[in-house]
């Protein structure tokens, strides 16, 4: 490495340009900055639109597939699943049934399950190809992706675990979400 005071060795065959002098009243366009090295612009923007895809394919499959699988009149419909955790808690929505089934639709109005599922594979789907289009995205957006997709996995009971064990379905997005959460905090 140069010491501050020293010139840089400058690469064989490569001739600095001449640059031309400014005539009177011109004035120099202004240089850009160049890219500071260590800020890893380009594997943050790389990974963050690929955990973007993995939620968008995910959020749109669940789109197609909740009203036939956990809807209504689906094959597990996951209001008589609900009510089931709620008939095992004594009839309350407490702590402990939030822990056994962490899902937003605690929280909303159980008579239209259908749109509720909808809306949420639909904000799903929206903010996913936000973060996929634009390359913007914080804490925030990552957070609610998946909030988002643990409330339709946790409700999803068979369909949506692949066979695995509840915690594992658990685990898988609070890593994506760990690593989002790195990549946004670490290099914004």
């Amino acid at each position: 490495m140069a010491a501050p005071g020293e010139t840089l060795r400058k690469r064989r065959g490569v001739e600095a340009a001449p640059r031309p002098s400014p005539a009177e009243g011109d004035q120099a366009p202004p240089a850009r900055p160049p890219l500071r090295p260590g800020t890893f612009w380009l594997s943050r923007i790389v990974l963050l639109r690929c955990i973007a895809l993995l939620y968008f394919v995910a959020f749109l499959v669940a789109y197609h597939q909740n009203k036939q699988l956990i809807g209504e009149k689906g094959l597990l419909p996951c209001k008589l699943y609900l009510q089931n955790v709620k008939r095992y808690f004594k009839g309350k929505i407490n702590l402990d049934s939030l822990t056994y089934a962490p899902t937003i639709i605690w929280f909303l109005d159980w008579s239209d399950m259908d749109s509720n599922l909808d809306c949420l594979a639909g904000l799903g789907l929206g903010v996913s190809a936000y973060v996929l289009v634009t390359g913007c995205a914080n804490m925030i957006l990552m957070a609610i992706l998946w909030i988002l997709y643990l409330s339709l996995v946790n409700v999803g009971q068979i369909w949506k675990t692949f066979s695995l064990q509840k915690w594992e379905a658990f685990v898988c997005p609070l890593t994506c979400f760990n690593l989002g959460q790195a990549i946004s905090s670490v290099c914004a």
